[in-house]
């Protein structure tokens, strides 16, 4: 598509730099002088991991060095994470961690929740890279205590950090960065982003991005057993995606003690969903339709009263709007076409008070309500008010550091139409601990305990047909014991981290669709438990080769067994659950050579099985997916412009993460930025 934008941008290939993550989580305090949760890994500083839960960061830097177009390309790197990956640059991705599903992860956006009540999870392909100062992950619990009282709420917490302007005294009143994207695939991503200095105190920045892509690539599909019955070389169709993502901000340094934001996020996409590839049928498969659009605007205000004191508030409005069209349904109406909309409000108040200097205990407060809309007839058209209330308190010394929380849960369901769902009440409780049992060795060991619910989705509850009014909460209990540490050669040449974690989760009344009368009629039902024993382990290194050339080298590991305890008579008792597999890892490595560098990533992930019943029938194998980029930095007046190239997948193998939705084969990006 041709577009205005394209003449405004000046072409300069993106950094594309294999990705370090940040190899170091430095404590964050709870003031409002925070000290940054991440530092970029430097040659020299203190480089302590103090976190008391596993916490994975990645930095802008890390992002560029990832060959990441999307926030799933990205999180396939971290530890116990599983993306199920629909194929594609729009099909439809999740985030499970440590296999407890994608609906006990939380999504936030600087500090705030995304949530969808329709489905429960969040569709991460959507999130562009192009605007992100860093992501951060904990598995149970963040350490910080002074946020959201909904922050505590999930099982899993990953939080979007977006880029803050940055001005000096001396700056122009004006920079920003200009991108472009383009390659295999049919690739047209240019984005555009402008920080302005209103003055001092007052800084507004708007960013705007298109992507735009065909989505067509071969791939080989078998038919019957791969590598001894007949197959055809066939391409994908149905495809395409274009998205637009329009965003602004203000930021304000409203007095001494007292800050805040706003901000405007609008986000739109038309794209295909190409189907199954299911023997013969390729195409005329492939024809449904998905247009979303998101809309929300959100506030953060924070006011220090004293050293002791510390008030913040957060607001947000959220509109959702969905529709689906399957033109190709043999049913009577010969089509399927579902509208949805959702509307949310959402208000939280937090306090910190602080003691002692190593002492603090936070209280906070959210209320959420949020409809769903269908023009479906007699739609029940649900309400859920939520209300969260948290208390917790940290205790922090040289050796130890320790968090514990008390989230108390209410729900109120309403409807239109019908019976509402039942209300629920909950309690969940939560404590930590880090130890350093050597002054003159940075070994800390950590353990952490955690209880939460993820509530049934409006789906789950009210689809037609589909959804079950008495649906129960699905509950877990997290259990983790674990060891950081770090070294540093005496030269300071050399810097290495570990991490490793062991873990034990449970779920009970997970929440199951099962057909009931014929494979197209599908009902919700409490009957799972499945328990979930892991190993993360995780280690990253610096080595400064000389004083022009360094090396970055990371490596991770995860292993899960995650299995069904539901019934001991059923045959799938004791087998993994689907999607699951029992090992996987990633290898990153970066040489950087003044303004040049060279990036190798490696994704793994062992075989998996389809289906809760482990026999070959349903096995998936397993994969690897090797990428590599080249990028070189030039600086040609006061603007610092950036040229790369990345090759994905270069094995070009079609590798299914979900059966019958193969990844594209071997692809080819270029990437221009100029920043001015």
């Amino acid at each position: 598509m041709s577009y205005k934008l394209k003449v405004c941008f000046c072409f300069i290939i993106a950094i594309n730099i294999v990705g370090c993550k940040s190899l170091y989580a430095q404590y964050k305090t709870d003031s409002i002088q925070h000290l940054p949760e991440v530092i970029i890994i430097e040659k020299k500083g203190d480089r302590e991991l103090r976190s008391s839960t596993p916490m994975q960061i990645l930095t802008r830097e890390s992002l560029q060095n990832l060959n990441a177009l999307q926030l799933s390309d990205a999180l396939k790197h971290l530890s116990g994470v599983t993306i199920k990956d629909y194929g594609g640059i729009g099909g439809l991705k999740t985030i499970s961690v440590r296999g407890l599903g994608a609906a006990h992860t939380g999504i936030h956006y600087n500090g705030i929740t995304i949530s969808d009540v329709q489905t429960g999870q969040i569709d991460i392909g959507r999130f562009s890279l192009d605007n992100i100062d860093n992501i951060t992950l904990h598995s149970g619990q963040s350490d910080q205590i002074f946020m959201p009282a909904k922050a505590f709420s999930n099982a899993s917490y990953l939080n979007i950090s977006t880029i803050k302007p940055q001005f000096n005294s001396n700056d122009k009143s004006i920079n920003g960065k200009l991108s472009i994207k383009t390659g295999s695939l049919g690739l047209f991503n240019p984005s555009i982003a402008t920080n302005f200095k209103i003055y001092d105190k007052l800084i507004a920045t708007a960013n705007a991005e298109w992507l735009s892509a065909n989505g067509k690539y071969p791939y080989t599909l078998y038919y019957g057993q791969a590598g001894t019955d007949s197959s055809s070389v066939e391409k994908r169709e149905n495809s395409d995606v274009q998205n637009l993502r329009l965003e602004t901000a203000i930021f304000a340094q409203i007095s001494k003690l007292t800050k805040g934001d706003f901000r405007v996020y609008y986000y739109q996409s038309e794209r295909g969903l190409p189907g199954a590839t299911i023997f013969y049928n390729t195409k005329s498969f492939s024809q449904q339709r998905l247009w979303d659009k998101t809309f929300f605007a959100q506030a953060h205000i924070d006011h220090e009263f004293s050293t002791k004191w510390t008030i913040q508030g957060d607001a947000k409005y959220n509109g959702g709007y969905l529709r689906y069209l399957d033109p190709s349904y043999l049913g009577e109406t010969g089509k399927i076409e579902d509208i949805f909309s959702q509307n949310e409000l959402y208000a939280s108040i937090s306090t910190l008070y602080k003691p002692l200097q190593n002492l603090s205990f936070s209280l906070a407060s959210d209320i959420t309500s949020a409809t769903m809309f269908s023009e479906r007839e007699s739609f029940a058209t649900p309400t859920r008010l939520t209300s969260h209330s948290a208390f917790a308190a940290k205790l922090i010394s040289e050796q130890f550091h320790s968090t514990a929380s008390l989230l108390f849960t209410q729900t109120f369901e309403s409807t239109e139409i019908g019976k509402p769902a039942e209300n629920r009440t909950k309690l969940s409780p939560h404590l930590s601990l880090s130890y350093k049992p050597f002054y003159d060795v940075d070994l800390r060991l950590r353990s952490f305990y955690k209880n939460s619910f993820r509530l049934p989705t409006f789906n789950d509850l009210y689809y037609p047909l589909v959804g079950l009014r008495n649906l129960k909460p699905e509950n877990t209990n997290q259990f983790n014991i674990g060891a950081t540490y770090s070294t540093q050669s005496p030269n300071k040449s050399l810097y290495t981290t570990l991490l490793l974690d062991a873990y034990h989760n449970r779920i009970k009344d997970k929440i199951i669709a099962y057909p009931s009368g014929n494979l197209h009629q599908w009902t919700m039902m409490n009957l799972g438990e499945v328990h979930i024993n892991g190993l993360d382990i995780s280690s990253e290194s610096i080595y400064q080769l000389s004083q022009k050339l360094n090396l970055l080298f990371g490596i991770s590991y995860t292993y899960q067994n995650a299995v069904d305890k539901t019934n001991p008579d059923k045959i799938n008792y004791n087998h993994q659950i689907p999607y699951t597999p029992r090992h996987s890892g990633s290898v990153r490595t970066i040489f950087e050579l003044v303004s040049i560098k060279f990036s190798y990533n490696l994704l793994w992930s062992g075989q998996r099985f389809t289906n809760g019943y482990n026999i070959d029938e349903f096995k998936l194998k397993g994969y690897t997916d090797h990428s590599v980029s080249l990028s070189k930095d030039l600086k040609i007046s006061k603007n610092l412009y950036t040229a790369g190239i990345e090759a994905l997948n270069i094995l070009n193998k079609n590798y299914e993460i979900i059966k019958n939705y193969p990844m594209a084969g071997r692809t080819i990006r270029i990437n221009l930025i100029m920043n001015y």
